[in-house]
């Protein structure tokens, strides 16, 4: 098997497609335990996210916020370990998420 291409997917995501045997019922379990928003709020963030333009943000590091969903510059940037946010691209992200 080859990997073509790698797409980061949240974990609401995660649930949506896992399908309905035995194995997705056990993978959709585990991740609601850590889930915090719908499938539909999720690419809703994402999208949102997405359109703050900010160039260091990759899809990745956009899923894992909003996997996380980060309350404060810390939190974010624990997130963040290979990136550097100035003080205003922080608060634009934080903005974005407090709203949902």
């Amino acid at each position: 098997m080859t990997i073509k291409e790698e797409t980061p997917i949240t974990m609401a995501e995660v649930v949506s497609l896992a399908g309905d045997p035995e194995k997705g019922n056990a993978i959709k379990k585990f991740i609601k335990g850590f889930n915090k928003m719908s499938v539909e709020k999720a690419k809703e963030l994402k999208e949102e996210l997405k359109s703050l333009d900010l160039i260091k943000l990759k899809d990745l590091h956009i899923v894992k916020i909003v996997d996380f969903m980060p309350a404060d510059a810390s939190e974010l940037g624990k997130i963040l370990v290979d990136v550097s946010l100035d003080e205003g691209e922080v608060n634009k992200v934080l903005e974005v998420v407090k709203k949902y």
